[in-house]
């Protein structure tokens, strides 16, 4: 009896850390969002820099922003994995250069954790998806 109680708060705690391993914190998103600006907007309607408009980026397709020309690798790879979500903008966020090698975002990437779950929360804040 005590084994099974063992693992449903295994299962417990396990599904309550993956869900969560995204869930930042939209302020403090906003202000990592300070890097990505130089590049990028994210208005709604707002007009595409050196890098796509990130309005309604999450849940969206992956390199598919109206009137931005993308990477041949960054269009491949988004014909394969389908449209942005929470995990492969968290891989994208650390090291763009790592999820699709040739890439032609020049951005290093972000090394902390919570910066990328901030971010995707802010991101995910600023769109309709």
């Amino acid at each position: 009896m005590l084994r099974f109680f063992i693992k449903i708060f295994t299962i417990i705690f396990l599904l309550t850390y993956i869900g969560s391993a995204y869930a930042g914190d939209a302020e403090k998103g906003k202000k990592v969002f300070n890097k990505c600006k130089a590049c990028h907007g994210i208005d709604e309607g707002g007009k595409n820099k050196l890098g796509p408009n990130l309005w309604n980026i999450v849940g969206s397709p992956i390199a598919a922003a109206e009137g931005y020309k993308y990477s041949k690798a960054l269009i491949a790879y988004g014909e394969e994995a389908g449209n942005w979500n929470e995990e492969n903008l968290d891989a994208w966020l650390k090291k763009p250069k790592d999820l699709v090698r040739k890439t032609k975002m020049i951005f290093p990437g972000l090394k902390k954790e919570a910066d990328r779950a901030n971010l995707i929360a802010y991101l995910k804040e600023n769109g309709n998806n």
